[in-house]
């Protein structure tokens, strides 16, 4: 191979390169569609309804967290305490028998990720405040959490919330 040969194919791949940085350029900087804007903006507020009726619950009132779930079979529910609980009958029962420890407190979603298909979206977040602990006493909440929502009826509902254990909590 001569020097002119070995000048052109070096040639040939950098304006390959460039062809593909422009691209990838091009396939970063494009905005999202409208439609996958909206839809994680509906999630965020879903997202952001749940934490209002969670902290809500932390005083014992129960009606944001049972507007907010989906009262389907097939929700889930494992939260700091342990265990899982499967269909809403049995998760609105935990929620419940949770209720009347009135934790106080607020915790608040922080490094939120979302994520949004056609029916189904899933949320991502540290919760991070305080609550009170079985002795009564202030204790620092930061678990990470894992939301996901179904669409149904055109509303976002949870079908599914999943913390970290707090080890004084779990049973």
């Amino acid at each position: 191979m001569n020097k002119t040969m070995i000048a052109a194919a070096l040639a040939g791949v950098v304006a390959v390169g460039a062809l593909v940085a422009a691209t990838n350029s091009q396939a970063v900087s494009k905005p999202a569609p409208a439609a996958a804007r909206s839809g994680e903006q509906q999630v965020r507020a879903a997202n952001a309804v749940f934490y209002t009726a969670l902290n809500a619950f932390f005083t014992g009132e129960m009606s944001g967290i049972e507007n907010i779930w989906s009262h389907a079979d097939d929700v889930t529910y494992m939260g700091p305490a342990g265990g899982m609980q499967v269909g809403w009958t049995a998760v609105h029962a935990n929620w419940k028998m949770q209720a009347v420890m009135k934790l106080g407190g607020t915790v608040e979603p922080k490094d939120m990720h979302v994520t949004v298909g056609t029916d189904i979206a899933v949320t991502q977040q540290v919760e991070q405040g305080t609550n009170t602990n079985m002795e009564g006493k202030p204790m620092t909440v930061s678990i990470r959490a894992t939301n996901t929502f179904r669409l149904e009826g055109g509303a976002w509902k949870m079908i599914g919330h999943h913390t970290d254990l707090i080890p004084v909590m779990a049973k």
